[in-house]
C-alpha cells in the first residue's frame, strides 16, 4: 500500500492551486497530502484511522519540504468531523472502494481498500457541512461506483462539477474517475477522459503533462 496510481492521478488532477485549506481524508503514506502542498500554498490537515499509516505519513512529511504546512491526525473520519474547527476549500480523498468482496488477511490492507470504515456516504454526508461557501470534494472511484456516487451525491445536495474518466490502454475498458464534487447544484460539469499508456509500459501523453511533476523519471 505504498505509492498507487489512483493517488497519483488524483493529486496531480485535483484543483488545488488557489485552496487555502484543504483536508485528506485517508492519507496513508500522505502522498496526496505531500502533492497538494506541491501544487498549492495551502494549510493541509491529513488523518487516517490506521495508526501505522497516520505513523508512516507523519514521518514522510517530517522529511519533506513541506513539513510547516501539514499536520497529521490518527483519527477516524467520523470523529474528526465532531471535532474541527474550521472549514475548507477542499476535501480529496482516495477512498476504501471493494464492497462486498473478499477480504484479504492483512487488516491494514483491509482498511485501507474496504468500505466498512468508511462508506461514500458517510464520506460525502460528513464532508459537505466542513466545506468553505466555494469548497470541492475530489474523489478517485472505480467506475462500476458511479451509480452509487450520484445517488449518494443526490441524496446530501452535492452536483458533480467535473469527470475525467481514467482507461489504462485506448482500447481497454474505462476504469477509474476522477471526480469533482460542490453544493453549487447549478454548477455544468466539465467531463473529459485520460489515457494512461499508449501501449504497455510507455506512457500516454496526457499522463505525462499531467504527472510529469511528481516522477523522478518521466
Amino acid at each position: 500500500m505504498k505509492v498507487g496510481t489512483d493517488g497519483v492521478l488524483l493529486g496531480a488532477w485535483v484543483s488545488a492551486g488557489s485552496c487555502h485549506t484543504i483536508l485528506d481524508v485517508g492519507t496513508g503514506t500522505g502522498l496526496i497530502a505531500l502533492m497538494l502542498a506541491q501544487r498549492s500554498p495551502a494549510k493541509i490537515d491529513a488523518i487516517d484511522i490506521d495508526e501505522a499509516a497516520a505513523g508512516q505519513a507523519a514521518g514522510n512529511i517530517a522529511s519533506s519540504a513541506f513539513a510547516n504546512r501539514i499536520q497529521v491526525f490518527h483519527t477516524s473520519f467520523e470523529e474528526y468531523v465532531t471535532k474541527a474547527r474550521h472549514t475548507y476549500d477542499l476535501i480529496v480523498s482516495n477512498p476504501p472502494y471493494f464492497a462486498n468482496s473478499l477480504k484479504s488477511p492483512d487488516t491494514q490492507k483491509n482498511l485501507a481498500r474496504h468500505t466498512d470504515t468508511l462508506s461514500l456516504s458517510s464520506l460525502l454526508s460528513g464532508s459537505k457541512p466542513l466545506l468553505a461557501p466555494d469548497g470541492r470534494i475530489a474523489l478517485v472511484l472505480p467506475c462500476q461506483r458511479e451509480k452509487e456516487l450520484m445517488e449518494t451525491a443526490l441524496e446530501n445536495k452535492l452536483n458533480v462539477v467535473r469527470k475525467t474518466v481514467v482507461i489504462p490502454l485506448p482500447d481497454a475498458s474505462p476504469k477509474r474517475l476522477l471526480l469533482e464534487l460542490s453544493a453549487n447544484l447549478s454548477a455544468p460539469c466539465l467531463s473529459d477522459t485520460l489515457v494512461i499508456e499508449e501501449s504497455r509500459h510507455q506512457y500516454a501523453a496526457g499522463y505525462i503533462q499531467l504527472t510529469k511533476d511528481f516522477y523522478l523519471k518521466m
